[in-house]
């Protein structure tokens, strides 16, 4: 028996992930525990939960793999240094004594972390693996392909900011490599430092503003920005860009091309400017991804395409990919970021250094993703007595039809159940879930549960059968990482004088029968739910399906602006009562924000973090 334990950390989203005889059994991220978002700490907590899953302990493990390779980085960071030199030495100065007290000797760091859970445990046992073969690593082996291609894009990996592997049953190998500084996805975070969004964080934002906007700047970053080549390789011009000299993103030459100043204040007013010139970058970020795939399918003539890396996670631009039908399947992996790189590096270490065979999954084999903690019902009730709580105990057979009922009458609910998801994404186990066919729906989660920007876009959950009726989908989707466009019949015809609304007064336009997830453009971020993973959730949605005739609920992540999703029964039930929430079911536990006491049924004047 093989037991490998994958890590993640010291950039962002750190994360473990415990691998036995090629199976993930648990996978966590430390944002969770820590309750920072992005934590890039040590994942201290994230190992400790998935030993604790797989019931084993640090001596037991064969190997530990971290994802990246530090020294290369390094070598990039000075080399970038150099020859920018003298003008990155701002940023160099500031950088360097980091890189120098915590990340050039992370080997030493790393066994010093883990001394912490084995006081002996061997150097000889700590491997590393590199940045993008541990993104590409995550997508092919868990993927349900035994022969596949495999495009990973992010920010910047070492020198990498995108590669191209192939994957043949164990084996998988780089062939191609896009280095540094030439990268769609720090592209595409320039602009969302631009727009005056939280860079790493924030890009998830431009893709919600850009159905707002008409892409009228495209051009502009084509003929300006990017050279882009027919085969989808591409370089930048760095004459608008910082971030190879300094810590910020552009320039003043980059606002002056575009004639506005940098938003630098989120508290500022998002224009149609703003929308505008994130549906610029969405469009080209489409064009480059769309060039690039012609090209891969031609070029190497696998059916099957596999995609990791920040970049991954833009469903917008998965969907164009989708519906173009270049590839027979795409798969995503659903931890596209860096906390799927601890996955892929303990899976590749296994199948490529240790060439064990691989185990091929028809679906896929990341379960749903739902791979995190799970709590019993007398840890669950022993927290709901400490907090004070009024609740009710609810049996199996009237759990699921009170709920939709709940959910039914315009209700909003938390909903706890199960193992937690591995991933940015809110899969159905730590999710806040509503009716989606309520008008008013979008601007009470945004504006009172969720506190943040009115025009970010809820996703829907549909049972497996169901989303074809509904949606015009080519890829099945358990993971949220698609977007379809809603089928025509389900459409509302908008009247001539709320056609020619602009920007966020199309929110007020009701285009659909199910207004809440429905996009101005028609379109919905698609999630399944097989009951082979998601047993509690496919339940609850057949229920409803039965009260209603509708086979969806708009789900979102449990949280609230600027936090990761919760962990723990605490975790839901402060985020429950720190909001306006309705309703919190937790494992078999309701509780109701009226029953409360007066003191926990006060919604608390709550600040955050900008995320």
């Amino acid at each position: 028996m093989t037991k490998i334990l994958g890590l993640s950390g010291y950039y962002h989203d750190s994360a473990a992930c415990l691998i036995i005889d090629g199976s993930i059994i648990a996978a966590c991220q430390e944002e969770r525990f820590s309750r920072i978002k992005h934590d890039s700490s040590f994942p201290s907590s994230a190992i400790d939960a998935v030993l604790s899953i797989g019931k084993i302990s640090l001596d037991e493990i064969d190997a530990v793999v971290f994802y990246d390779k530090p020294f290369l980085t390094f070598e990039r960071l000075t080399e970038t240094f150099l020859y920018e030199a003298p003008f990155g030495f701002g940023g160099f100065s500031k950088i360097m004594p980091l890189w120098m007290k915590d990340k050039l000797f992370l080997k030493s760091k790393l066994l010093k972390c883990l001394a912490k859970f084995d006081s002996e445990f061997p150097a000889e046992k700590l491997f590393f693996s590199e940045h993008h073969f541990s993104h590409a690593a995550s997508a092919f082996y868990p993927s349900p392909f035994t022969d596949a291609l495999v495009l990973t894009l992010d920010g910047v990996g070492e020198w990498a900011c995108g590669s191209i592997a192939i994957g043949s049953g164990n084996k998988l190998e780089i062939v191609k490599e896009m280095r540094f500084p030439h990268s769609l996805g720090l592209l595409y975070s320039a602009f969302t430092y631009y727009t005056g969004f939280k860079v790493n964080s924030g890009e998830y934002k431009v893709m919600g503003l850009a159905p707002y906007g008409t892409p009228i700047f495209s051009d502009i970053i084509l003929d300006n920005l990017i050279n882009l080549n027919e085969d989808g390789s591409f370089s930048l011009n760095l004459e608008y860009f910082n971030f190879t000299r300094g810590l910020t993103m552009v320039n003043d030459k980059f606002a002056a091309l575009f004639g506005e100043p940098i938003r630098t204040d989120e508290n500022f007013p998002v224009t149609q400017f703003h929308m505008d010139i994130a549906a610029s970058v969405q469009h080209v970020v489409e064009t480059v991804l769309v060039k690039m795939a012609t090209y891969l399918r031609h070029e190497y003539g696998l059916p099957n395409l596999c995609l990791a890396g920040g970049v991954a996670l833009n469903c917008v631009a998965n969907g164009v990919l989708s519906k173009l039908q270049l590839f027979d399947n795409i798969w995503v992996q659903p931890a596209a970021g860096d906390a799927g790189g601890s996955i892929g590096a303990g899976l590749g270490y296994l199948h490529s250094e240790l060439n064990m065979p691989r185990t091929i999954n028809k679906e896929d084999s990341m379960q749903g993703s739902l791979l995190g903690t799970s709590y019993s019902d007398k840890s669950i009730e022993d927290c709901l007595k400490e907090f004070g709580v009024t609740y009710t105990k609810l049996n199996q057979n009237s759990k699921y039809q009170s709920v939709s009922s709940i959910i039914k009458d315009g209700n909003v609910v938390g909903w706890f159940q199960d193992r937690m998801e591995f991933g940015p994404r809110a899969l159905g186990a730590r999710s806040i879930l509503a009716d989606p066919r309520r008008s008013d729906m979008q601007k009470k989660l945004n504006l009172k549960i969720k506190f943040r920007e009115s025009f970010r876009p809820f996703a829907p959950c549909i049972l497996e059968d169901e989303e074809k009726n509904y949606f015009e989908s080519v890829n099945a989707n358990p993971y949220m990482l698609f977007v379809s466009r809603l089928k025509r019949k389900y459409h509302i015809d908008v009247k001539p004088d709320e056609n020619k609304k602009i920007g966020f007064d199309k929110l007020s336009v009701v285009r659909s029968a199910f207004p809440a997830i429905t996009h101005v453009d028609y379109s919905a971020r698609v999630q399944i739910v097989k009951k082979k993973t998601n047993p509690s959730l496919h339940k609850l949605l057949a229920e409803f399906f039965k009260k209603t005739n509708c086979p969806m609920l708009v789900n979102t992540s449990f949280n609230v602006r600027g936090q990761p999703i919760v962990e723990s029964p605490k975790d839901a039930l402060e985020c429950f009562l720190g909001t306006e929430m309705d309703y919190l079911v937790l494992g078999d536990f309701l509780i109701a924000k009226n029953d409360q006491p007066e003191h926990l049924a006060a919604t608390p004047h709550l600040v955050f973090e900008p995320d």
